[in-house]
């Protein structure tokens, strides 16, 4: 039995992250990691920091993403400065490249949306191929132009996973993997935490669970209908640096490899990969780079993703238990910065974010179908 002032139930990107933002303030955490057993989303991620184009027509969601991106770079020098580790954080702006004149002119009309909607702070570019060109030499003859934002980068998601695994563990945070937890009970105000045959208790819960929030929400009246979907990625053989910039399928990475991503597939819990998926993303990513054609893979792998009905985030806390919160997102990654510094003070206390409202659970009925969100071409 142990008690402390939060337990975080999920130790991957959005879990730790939000335990990092606890743990500056000096509370006691303890975070429960379900470890191997689980379908660990942050370690299949692709490591984007996105935000363009995302949030059309929900303006507080592009807010959220574009105020997450802003405090990034202080995230990552926290982070450096904490532990050493440099989680290879670059917001040298990416590229979503289009292959017809339609695509192009949608991608013009989203931005321009969006930008008016979140009240003009959004800067972005429309190149066409010539200009494109200039900028990213190696492109395939199909791609004719591409939207540009400066607001976009890359991480190395392991690292950035590591990172905040080790600055907790710095600042005092209890970290339990193989922690898997099956039950939450509550009274006087303080939550129990059945794992196995440990009890764990504390007067705040912060449910970070990823896909296992759907069943834990309910027990503390919380409704997190979230579900998987699947994403495969490619990654090859290191090569000379090629692209300096992202793109929303490609990136290279720290390390020199191409990493091609990413499908959206509803494939339930199903994790592994198929031909069919993996030839597609090679057949985009060589159109996209034909210099990419000549490099081997090295590796494939397949993660789910934690998508609510809707594709966006659901914070919220707890009406008839207060003190419990869910945090569940997709954009691990692009997010971070966020749960640390804006999600974290709210747990801690302090008010809201306004963006907050539009993100609670009850925006779903309590069957809501799982639809795909269109809004969303990767999880970052």
């Amino acid at each position: 039995m142990s008690s402390r002032d939060v337990i975080v139930i999920g130790g991957g990107l959005v879990g730790t992250a939000v335990a990092y933002g606890l743990a500056q303030a000096g509370k006691n955490i303890t975070v429960l990691d379900e470890g191997d057993d689980a379908f660990p989303a942050s370690r299949g991620n692709f490591g984007l920091i996105w935000v363009h184009g995302k949030g059309r027509g929900i303006p507080h969601y592009a807010r959220w993403t574009r105020e997450s991106a802003r405090q990034w770079p202080a995230l990552a020098a926290h982070l450096q400065a904490e532990t050493g580790i440099d989680v290879q954080a670059r917001q040298t702006g990416a590229f979503f490249l289009c292959f017809s004149n339609a695509e192009l002119e949608a991608r013009r009309e989203r931005l321009a949306a969006v930008r008016d909607e979140v009240g003009g702070d959004y800067p972005y570019e429309i190149l066409d191929r010539a200009a494109l060109l200039r900028r990213l030499p190696h492109i395939g003859p199909t791609v004719i132009g591409a939207s540009y934002s400066p607001m976009d980068g890359h991480v190395n998601p392991l690292k950035l996973l590591r990172a905040l695994h080790t600055a907790c563990t710095q600042r005092g945070v209890t970290l339990k993997t193989g922690h898997g937890v099956q039950r939450i009970t509550h009274a006087d105000g303080v939550f129990t935490a059945h794992s196995g045959g440990q009890q764990f208790r504390a007067p705040k819960l912060v449910l970070a669970a990823g896909l296992g929030n759907a069943g834990l929400a309910a027990q503390v009246g919380l409704h997190a209908p979230v579900r998987p979907n699947r994403g495969q990625l490619i990654v090859t053989e290191r090569t000379e640096r090629i692209l300096d910039h992202p793109t929303g399928h490609i990136r290279q990475t720290d390390e020199g490899g191409i990493q091609i991503g990413e499908s959206m597939e509803d494939a339930g819990f199903d994790d592994s990969t198929t031909n069919s998926t993996l030839a597609e993303l090679a057949r985009r990513a060589v159109a996209s780079f034909p210099v990419i054609g000549q490099l081997n893979v090295v590796r494939v792998w397949g993660a789910l993703r934690v998508m609510t009905p809707d594709g966006y985030p659901i914070y919220q806390e707890s009406k008839s238990c207060p003190g419990a919160y869910v945090v569940t997102c997709h954009s691990g990654v692009t997010l971070a910065a966020a749960h640390a510094f804006r999600i974290a003070p709210w747990i801690n206390g302090a008010a809201a974010p306004d963006e907050l409202d539009a993100f609670r659970g009850e925006r779903f009925p309590a069957t809501a179908p799982a639809t795909q969100a269109l809004d969303h071409h990767h999880a970052h």
